[in-house]
């Protein structure tokens, strides 16, 4: 049997056809290729983003800014020398990007000058952490991808 060029390009556009839908059947189906929005109210913390750009000017001012590090027991945070720290409040969330189960939040209740976020609340690999604390009724912002 011999293909003239009309049969040929109507193959192609079957086997083309075929593609897209299996394609689109398959990211849309599939729960390995199901990806989230960042937050689940996206447009009622755009409008507060300005707060945060205040937040995150007013942690550059500072001498020196939380540092973190990792540790057999988990990661270790600490706030500024020098501030009360009875004076410190505010939330830390850890927001991880490949699972949305895994994400969750605690307040700061310092006792010294870091705070321990335990080992087995963690899971290896990329988490998203953000700190909004308060001092003296100043807000600041500390936002950072880490590797854990």
């Amino acid at each position: 049997m011999k293909i003239n060029w009309g049969t040929g390009i109507v193959i192609a556009f079957i086997s083309f056809i075929g593609f897209i839908l299996n394609f689109v059947t398959t990211m849309s189906t599939n729960k390995q290729y199901k990806h989230d929005l960042v937050t689940e109210e996206y447009y009622k913390e755009e409008l507060q983003y300005q707060n945060e750009i205040n937040k995150l000017k007013n942690a550059k001012t500072l001498n020196t800014n939380i540092v973190y590090s990792k540790t057999n027991e988990g990661i270790l945070i600490q706030f500024p020398k020098g501030f009360d720290i009875e004076k410190i409040t505010g939330k830390i969330s850890l927001y991880r990007p490949s699972n949305k189960q895994l994400d969750f939040e605690t307040t700061i209740s310092l006792s010294k000058t870091y705070l321990l976020i335990p080992d087995k609340r963690l899971v290896d690999g990329r988490w998203d952490i953000k700190i909004d604390w308060q001092y003296n009724g100043k807000n600041y912002l500390y936002k950072k991808s880490i590797i854990y």
